[in-house]
């Protein structure tokens, strides 16, 4: 024992393994491992009962204490006098513990004994109880320890908090019926006793031996502590001023566990009742405070009896008044959420349900709807302390809005429900909050942010039509709302929050055309465009934006006001400061919201067409003049993707493409051809970056994405400035270019039609010799190879690529790939195409190969073989397509004829040979029915019933026969034909 006792002292954080090598101490570990595993059990028995009671050294005492425990829990003492020798050391321990001893160490002993407990109570050894529960009067060392192994038995096996197997689950209900068919009344008393004696003498103890009381009310007979000596008791421990804290709590906790008991809801009604008698003043603010635990229990209990009785019961009615009677103490807690001792999760439960058990609230109720909008908006509050964190949005100030966000979901679902449930007070309510804050030139961030996204959320509460007519107080709210200005409106959070409750009632102004300035003031003074914090003004651009969506017209007497209010923040990008403009961007997309609000504006028909070349004439022409005098310098200097000249022409071009948003082809070409000149012209000017520019990827972006914009408003006028434009996007052009160049493509092909075979005659030989190279099979790789950005980048472009093909051919320019520029390419498209129809893992790309074909066949193709326009295409048809996308890779078992996409591409071969069969003959029978079929081991009869099938005109009936036909050669050749 002496040289375990040194070991385990070396190998502990004991005074003694501080002086030690690590080679000692590892030697030490060692040596306690060998004495807990390989002794045999009753040895270490015995060894450890010897440390328990020599060694005076607590590191040693826990040694024992664990390795015994280890021991039994692996069943390794397992003889009975070894468990007898145990247990009378055990309960020996226990009994004679003493308070001083080292907490850890009576947690383990209690442990331990709850283990035996578990074991062997009561068949084996039925006066555990008996034997541990102290005499009367109690002290405090017996007390404590009878407590703590009470606790440690809860949390190891009875406690239904955690969860349990079939095997402990048996073992719980024994110990159960077993304390209670001998001992729980004199574990009761004890209890009271305990509280009684060591209350003012001993509290922690005290406290300790409520807890297990607490932890074992939900299985024993209430009565034994619901009673009139008891519940008093616990009362008077719980609002003594004298209480330590934690006693005060452990009684609480008491009182809690009986108001939860489970029982049936008249007895529950009863048993409340009592409670309520016990002590009077239970609803008072005061109890709120010091028992929120237990009035929130209470209020949750009373409101469950509530449901299931119902108001037109007795019980249920009482239920309900008893209810109201505690909401006081209810609220009082909930004001003081950020107490620890209060659980604000449990009360806002609480709150919601009891809202959702109104329907029509009585004055008393609304009463006590107006104390839950209060603590609502209490806990909606931000602390300030971190006012200054949210204002500049750093990483504290960033992490405090994320939490808020998130503490406020359930808090606005409350605040939704009392709205429904009483809009008429949530709207008074917030009047109240909104007058406070205005009137106060005091009024903190805090209290005005909150106030605010309260009548956001109001907003989202009511329907569009109560908004729009003013219902309610809305009338009121809305006018309030825009003429506000608050002290501390410089805010960051003060001032977002204002410009997005303004967005919301938006609609009002469609009815109340008088407030449309006071809007507009909102959105252009310093408190939105204009104010100090960028992010704010920013923000207020693009809510501007939607605002100037929904209005249109209404917004039209005012233009000359709004553009007025604008001219410096339009001016920004005519600035010749473009250096220190850069610095201050920090997205190529700052500022645009206000162009396209613009653009929406001037485009409005209503707009007099002198006004509207007036104004644009103001914007266009700076910014083009702009533009003219960048690429001058920059063509001399050279131009970097990231200098201040780049981000400022970048700038320009999403500005002009933000103003061109509120323009039609409508307008522009038929009711208003000047404008069309204008933004012809603007155009000729941007497409000059791509000249001068080319290899500027982000500003080629821009451009094509402008192009785009004047492609779908100019319509065909703007088909002279393309060729130049896309001979120019071909240069330095990498893989994801060229998905954009292919998108633009597909685009003036939808535009246009045949009207842009010219244009697609000059860049296809391009295409067709890039894409051969980029998109060769070897290109594409297997395996992990094949999830890298790059091979992404080439799917992205083979899918582009298709969709650019099948436009043409369903476009009426099939053509164009017969000019002799382009025929040369053929045999790679083809190639391709094939490929991908027959074996490509996307089965939605296969679909728009095989319609590829299918079109080309009625383009290129008649009855007659002599007026085929492409010589070799019949045969390359016959005997490559049919066969090897028709047939062959439809046997592939890949090929999953369950799947819905799938079907869709079986549905699309099956017409495929339709189409053949109709333009090619005899020669696609000979090729399909005659060879392939038999090749592929097809038997002759369903060879015969499939031409006759294909010579039908009911294409569902050969379309069902084919896929049998289909399903039949699988099953024959059950997997053993090797296809291409």
């Amino acid at each position: 024992m002496d040289d375990l006792e040194q070991a385990i002292l070396l190998a502990s954080d004991s005074p003694a393994a501080a002086s030690a090598s690590p080679a000692v101490r590892e030697e030490a570990l060692a040596f306690c491992a060998r004495a807990r595993d390989e002794s045999p059990p009753s040895s270490l028995l015995r060894l450890c009962l010897s440390g328990l009671a020599s060694s005076p050294h607590a590191h040693v005492h826990f040694w024992c204490l664990q390795s015994l425990h280890d021991a039994l829990l692996r069943r390794r003492i397992a003889l009975p006098d070894d468990l007898a020798l145990l247990r009378s050391s055990l309960l020996s321990l226990a009994s004679a513990s003493n308070a001083a001893s080292p907490p850890f160490l009576r947690n383990k002993l209690a442990q331990l004994v709850a283990l035996l407990v578990r074991l062997d109570y009561p068949h084996v050894y039925p006066s555990y109880f008996l034997d541990l529960l102290p005499p009367s009067p109690p002290q405090s060392g017996p007390t404590d320890m009878f407590a703590r192994v009470l606790i440690s038995l809860d949390d190891d096996l009875l406690s239904q908090d955690y969860p349990r197997n079939a095997d402990e689950t048996a073992d719980a209900c024994r110990v159960k019926d077993a304390m209670r068919a001998q001992c729980v009344p004199q574990i009761a008393r004890h209890w009271h006793d305990a509280a009684a004696t060591l209350g003012a003498a001993d509290p922690p103890t005290a406290a300790v031996a409520l807890d297990a009381a607490r932890r074992c009310i939900s299985w024993i007979d209430v009565a034994l502590v619901a009673n009139d000596v008891f519940v008093p008791l616990l009362f008077d421990i719980a609002l003594s001023p004298a209480s330590a804290a934690p006693l005060a709590a452990a009684a609480v906790g008491c009182l809690s566990a009986v108001a939860a008991k489970r029982m049936d809801a008249r007895a529950k009604v009863a048993l409340l009742r009592s409670l309520l008698s016990a002590q009077q003043g239970l609803g008072s603010p005061d109890s709120g405070l010091k028992m929120a635990s237990l009035v929130t229990t209470y209020a949750v209990e009373a409101l469950a009896c509530y449901r299931k009785l119902g108001p037109s019961d007795a019980d249920g009615a009482a239920a309900l008044e008893m209810l109201e009677e505690v909401l006081p103490a209810v609220f009082s807690a909930a004001e003081s959420c950020y107490e620890e001792d209060v659980d604000s999760g449990s009360v806002l439960e609480f709150l919601a349900g009891y809202v959702s058990t109104m329907k029509a609230p009585s004055e008393k109720q609304l009463g006590h709807l107006g104390r839950i909008l209060e603590v609502v908006r209490q806990q909606m509050t931000y602390d300030p302390v971190y006012r200054v964190h949210l204002d500049v949005l750093d990483k504290i100030g960033k992490e405090e809005e994320d939490m808020m966000a998130e503490q406020r979901k359930d808090l606005v679902a409350l605040f939704r429900n009392i709205c429904r449930v009483a809009p008429a007070a949530t709207q008074q309510f917030i009047k109240g909050l909104i007058v406070t804050a205005l009137s106060s030139a005091e009024a903190t961030v805090e209290d005005v942010e909150v106030t605010l996204t309260l009548l956001y959320r109001l907003g989202e509460a009511v329907s569009e039509e109560e908004i729009r007519t003013g219902s309610g107080l809305l009338g009121e709210l809305v006018p309030m709302l825009l003429s506000a200005r608050f002290s501390c409106h410089s805010h960051r959070l003060v001032a977002l929050v204002y410009l997005e409750t303004v967005t919301r009632y938006i609609k009002f102004m469609q009815e109340n055309v008088q407030y449309v300035p006071h809007l507009l003031a909102a959105f252009l003074d310093e408190r939105g465009i204009h104010h100090q914090n960028s992010h704010v003004s920013r923000r207020a651009g693009y809510l501007f934006m939607k605002a100037v969506k929904l209005l249109k017209a209404k917004l039209v007497p005012y233009l000359d006001t709004i553009l007025q209010s604008l001219e410096d923040v339009l001016g920004q990008f005519t600035s010749m400061d473009w250096a220190n403009k850069a610095a201050k961007l920090s997205s190529s997309e700052d500022g645009s919201q206000i162009f396209e609000a613009v653009g929406l504006l001037i485009g409005i028909e209503e707009v007099s067409p002198e006004k509207q070349v007036q104004c644009l004439t103001a914007l266009l022409n700076p910014l083009c003049h702009q533009i003219e005098s960048l690429v001058m310098g920059a063509e001399a200097q050279g131009l970097e993707e990231s200098s201040p000249r780049a981000i400022s022409l970048l700038q320009i071009v999403v500005a002009l493409n933000m103003v061109t948003k509120g323009f039609n082809e409508r307008l522009v070409m038929i009711s208003r051809p000047t404008i069309g000149v204008m933004l012809k012209k603007t155009l000729d000017v941007v497409l000059q970056l791509l000249v001068s520019f080319p290899n500027v990827r982000p500003l080629r972006s821009k451009v094509i994405s402008f192009l785009h914009r004047m492609i779908e408003i100019l319509g065909i006028s703007v088909l002279p400035c393309i060729p130049i434009a896309l001979r120019q996007l071909l240069v330095h052009n990498e893989a994801k270019d060229m998905v954009d160049f292919l998108v633009l493509l597909n685009q003036i092909i939808c535009k246009f039609n045949s009207s842009a075979s010219g244009i697609l005659e000059d860049v296809f030989p391009t295409i067709a010799s890039r894409m051969s190279v980029i998109l060769s099979q070897d290109a594409f790789s297997t395996g992990p190879a094949g999830n890298t950005e790059e091979m992404r980048e080439l799917q992205e472009l083979q899918r582009t690529l298709y969709t650019f093909l099948h436009g043409m051919v369903t476009h009426d320019l099939s053509a164009v790939l017969l000019a002799p520029t382009c025929r040369q390419y053929l045999e790679t498209i083809m190639q391709l195409l094939l490929f991908t129809s027959c074996s490509h893992k996307d089965i939605l790309l296969r679909k728009a190969c095989v319609q590829i074909f299918v079109k080309l066949i009625k383009d290129w193709c008649t009855t007659s073989k002599a007026d085929d326009k492409l010589p070799g295409f019949r045969v390359f048809m016959i005997e490559k397509f049919a066969t090897g996308c028709c047939l062959y890779s439809v046997l592939e078992k890949s090929f999953d004829l369950r799947d819905a996409n799938t079907l869709v591409v079986f549905g699309e071969i099956v017409m495929a040979q339709k189409v053949m069969y109709e333009r090619f003959g005899e020669d696609f029978i000979v090729n399909f029915v005659a060879k392939a079929l038999p090749e592929a081991h097809c038997p002759p009869e369903l060879a015969e019933q499939y031409y006759q099938k294909l010579q039908g005109n009911d294409i569902k009936a050969f379309r069902s026969f084919y896929q049998s036909l289909i399903e039949k050669i699988r099953q024959q050749q059950n997997g053993s034909l090797v296809f291409r």
